[in-house]
């Protein structure tokens, strides 16, 4: 089993920034993918960014520019830092961990005001 905490979720006016972070404990595997995604009122949940454990990312055309994805192999931490800020990126950000199967986060609420 793997479990992971997210933090760094919060209130920010457009235009601002915030960066997510989100820890993995427990049975981690060398190979996987890390990353988030984020679900709006009554919308799908959505990638938002992932990292391969072998270095590869992967962007929604919707934040490429704005918001970068990092992580930390040592720590199994992942990243998210977010620039320039609009209101349409208010949602709830999922952390989600796959080797085999995946694993999700709880969630953290990213609101952006206008």
């Amino acid at each position: 089993q793997v479990q992971l905490v997210e933090s760094g979720g919060g209130l920010v006016q457009a235009g601002g920034s915030l960066r997510l972070s989100c820890a993995a404990s427990g049975r981690i595997f060398s190979i996987n993918v890390m990353g988030w995604y984020r679900q709006a009122p009554g919308k799908q949940r959505e990638l938002v960014a992932v990292f391969t454990s072998g270095g590869t990312t992967n962007y929604a055309d919707s934040v490429k520019g704005r918001f970068t994805v990092s992580r930390d192999n040592a720590k199994n931490t992942v990243y998210l830092q977010m620039n320039s800020l609009k209101p349409e990126d208010t949602a709830v950000y999922y952390c989600k961990y796959t080797d085999y199967k995946d694993y999700w986060g709880k969630g953290t609420l990213v609101t952006v005001s206008s």
